[in-house]
């Protein structure tokens, strides 16, 4: 029940705190879960997504790539017209697009998405007309005073931010009226086009399209979606034109999409319809029917162009990065984006050095027009696990996670489509070991960037490390509804309050405001909270050890009669009442290094890797102490018991008097215990400590002293008040005591303390004048102990 209560009060403290409160959407932390509060000091492994998570998912568009040429937004007043072709090819660099496709590429960006306008009101417009995604609100300072009169809601910010981009040059999206979709053009003229069906996006396709039916009668389909996923729908001769601005905005750290379009003949049309009622009416496998149709769809495409929307870091997100990989923890990067952008944010967070030598095992290193894709994995693989794995120096003994194997840091990139061939190889044998090597190489880098991964993939990828040797403590955090599969796999799913909805929140078992707030959850929470548990799990052992021995070697002395040593009241109450408040106390209290150190000092996170606090040695140490105090108890008060007159007036104590004392002993010895171990007192601590000795005593006065009507004996009358009566029994309760706690004690002086912990109090000496006793009062640590040494 104990335990049971500290996880559960324990969590409000993660609610409570302040740090985690962020005033832009006016909430805190969320637990949605109190099982799992330890293990946030447990964690090995943690599998960030990037985009809403490493950063802000506050999007806003760059520049535009039309048939080949750069068209760069030089400024809120700019027009179509003066734009500022910088790229393309040499012999063209001053040439343009040509209108049609520049107005065909602005009108896709208007028509192609599932943006709602949303009319400003007259509230809205003294408060700025933000723009809204999925009901959070996002500032906008980009458009002129006459287009701040509308504002938008989608599911997404890069819709958003595709749409202005659009109003930028002259194509403003006015709105989607009974399946009718308007747009005002750069001449101020109203364009309007009937909206006839919507391919939705989604994941795994990486892509959107729509069909729509212009004024003139004539049928579209615009599509917009991941270079991946366009290219190969598209001619192979445009897409060299557009290929060349999309890798250098990704290099760059830019988001990229690719936008084409199809000219639908009727009949053409007319199938295509009756394909996607057919599919969406199937009461049997719609989604791979709808699927199917969308394929058949998206095909033979002409390329306009492409897109390029910069999505900035979270606030402290590279911090942040730094004080895991500080703390020991691994960081794997899983996400969806293109593998160029992917990796500029990995650089920009920190997880990628200039010194790190990265191995990359994507599409592009396994195209080889001589050998199999397969073959060109192994030989991979192989060069890597050589390079990272047995080439590299072992680790010192004693090393702790934080330390890597090699003076030489290493970082693994691998796309979707390989890792699909290491965990789906046609050979069974093969693929066991694929994966054993591609895990090897994994565990011996400092970070891991998988990308363009599909939501199982990352809850793949999640299992697959979780049921490795040692079956470390994983960790996800991730912000939208394609994280919820890794969040869920994972020991510890961390949920980000972003912009693409609460699915990620309502799966996790903790949510946060900002990625930054991850730092003090593990760091001081979760290291705190393990600390908490496992002292809590072991003096539970240590008490109930010295509880039960003297009862257990009580009946080798009583004639095995099954005599109990103690009365009926105190076997009750000697886990409910008498010691239960001081340890529940401190489980939730106790703080033995300063939150403050604990974030400074990321290292010192490391010092509970592999269960560090429950391992054999701790646990036969408590064992080893409760059997001592246990014997001493019950020994001592028996060489006492040697000459049983032990009041003045010559009377002999019975075999009650003979249990309350080693009772007593008991009670004191293992409450004073506590206080020993306590480093951060407060006033509750002082409270529950010395209160629960206080009700002892009053409560074995008031038991004994009144002859209780309802109790057809009463063994304990007097009992107390006579047994404190003999100078004698005092004596023996004291020397007892003292007696217990000395080889604590010596112990904690005489022992030379290690670690970042004790270096660092060392420079945090009091100011001499202090006297010992003021130091044990208020800290009774075990460093106290050793400063006054």
């Amino acid at each position: 029940v104990t335990v049971e209560m500290q996880k559960f009060l324990g969590s409000f403290f993660i609610t409570w705190d302040k740090d985690f409160f962020d005033p832009e959407i006016q909430e805190g932390a969320l637990v949605n879960t109190s099982d799992l509060n330890e293990e946030l000091g447990q964690v090995e492994y943690v599998f960030t997504d990037k985009t809403g998570t490493l950063t802000q998912n506050n999007m806003e568009f760059i520049e535009c790539c039309i048939d080949g040429f750069q068209y760069k937004h030089r400024g809120a007043s700019s027009e179509l017209d003066g734009f500022c072709v910088t790229d393309g090819p040499v012999n063209k660099l001053q040439q343009k697009a040509g209108r049609e496709k520049e107005e065909l590429f602005l009108r896709a960006l208007c028509l192609c998405h599932t943006v709602q306008v949303k009319e400003s009101t007259e509230q809205d417009q003294r408060e700025d007309n933000l723009d809204q995604v999925d009901g959070l609100r996002i500032d906008e300072n980009v458009l002129q005073p006459p287009q701040k009169e509308r504002g938008f809601i989608a599911s997404s910010p890069d819709e958003i931010a595709l749409v202005k981009g659009a109003m930028r040059y002259g194509f403003t999206f006015l709105g989607l009226e009974s399946k009718t979709m308007k747009i005002l053009n750069r001449n101020k003229d109203v364009e309007m086009y009937d909206l006839l069906h919507v391919l939705n996006f989604d994941p795994v396709r990486r892509r959107m399209s729509v069909i729509v039916r212009s004024g003139s009668g004539e049928m579209l389909l615009f599509c917009k979606g991941a270079d991946s996923s366009i290219f190969p729908r598209v001619r192979q001769e445009e897409v060299e034109r557009i290929r060349l601005h999309v890798e250098r905005n990704a290099t760059e750290g830019y988001r990229t999409l690719c936008v084409a379009y199809k000219r639908l003949s009727e009949e053409e049309y007319a199938q295509a319809d009756a394909g996607l009622r057919e599919a969406r009416l199937a009461l049997q496998d719609r989604e791979e029917k709808l699927l199917a149709v969308y394929n058949q769809v998206e095909t033979g495409m002409s390329l306009i162009g492409a897109t390029a929307v910069e999505d900035r870091l979270q606030e402290e997100a590279a911090e942040t990065m730094e004080a895991l990989q500080r703390a020991g923890m691994k960081v794997w990067v899983l996400t969806g984006d293109k593998m160029e952008t992917a990796k500029s944010t990995c650089y920009a967070c920190g997880l990628f050095q200039r010194k790190t030598e990265l191995l990359e095992l994507t599409v592009r290193t396994l195209e080889d027009g001589e050998r199999k894709r397969e073959e060109r994995l192994h030989e991979l693989l192989g060069e890597y696990h050589k390079r990272a794995v047995q080439d590299a120096p072992p680790v010192k003994a004693g090393g702790t996670r934080v330390c890597f194997a090699s003076n030489q840091d290493y970082g693994f990139i691998i796309d979707g489509a390989s890792l699909s061939m290491v965990l789906n190889s046609s050979s069974e044998s093969n693929m066991r070991s694929y994966k054993d090597l591609f895990l090897q190489i994994c565990q011996n880098c400092t970070a891991v960037l998988c990308c363009r991964m599909a939501p199982l993939q990352k809850a793949q990828i999640v299992k697959m490390v979780k049921s490795s040797k040692g079956s470390p403590i994983t960790l996800s955090i991730g912000d939208g509804a394609n994280d919820v599969s890794m969040i869920l796999e994972a020991h510890v799913g961390i949920g980000i309050k972003g912009k693409e909805g609460r699915q990620a929140v309502r799966n996790s078992d903790y949510a946060i405001p900002k990625l930054k707030h991850l730092k003090k959850l593990l760091l001081a929470h979760g290291h705190l909270y393990y600390h908490r548990i496992a002292h809590l799990v072991q003096y539970f052992f240590y008490k109930n050890l010295c509880f039960i021995l003297p009862q257990f070697l009580y009946q080798f002395f009583c004639g095995y009669s099954q005599q109990p040593l103690y009365d009926a009241a105190y076997l009750t109450m000697y886990n409910i009442c008498f010691t239960s408040m001081p340890i529940l106390a401190y489980s939730l209290l106790e703080q033995r290094i300063s939150i403050e150190d604990l974030i400074e000092d990321a290292a010192l996170y490391s010092e509970n890797a592999k269960n560090a606090m429950l391992r054999w040695g701790l646990f036969l140490y408590w064992t080893g102490l409760g059997a001592f105090h246990g014997l001493v108890f019950f020994f001592g008060v028996r060489f006492l018991f040697s000459n049983p007159a032990l009041q003045d007036n010559g009377q002999v104590f019975g075999n009650w008097s003979y249990g309350t004392i080693v009772f007593t002993v008991l009670v004191f010895t293992v409450t004073l215990k506590l206080a020993l171990d306590t480093r951060h007192w407060t006033w509750i601590n002082h409270f529950v400590i010395w209160g629960s000795l206080a009700f002892y005593v009053f409560f074995s006065f008031f038991w004994g002293g009144i002859i209780w009507p309802f109790m057809k004996q009463q063994r304990l009358y007097f009992v107390f008040a006579n047994m404190l009566s003999s100078v004698s029994a005092w004596l023996v309760i004291i020397l007892l005591i003292l007696l217990s706690l000395l080889p604590e004690i010596l112990l904690v002086v005489l022992r030379n303390p290690r670690g970042p912990y004790t270096r660092k109090m060392k420079h945090r000496l009091p100011s001499s004048g202090t006297s010992t006793i003021f130091m044990l009062s208020q800290t009774a640590s075990t460093h106290s102990f050793s400063w006054s040494d």
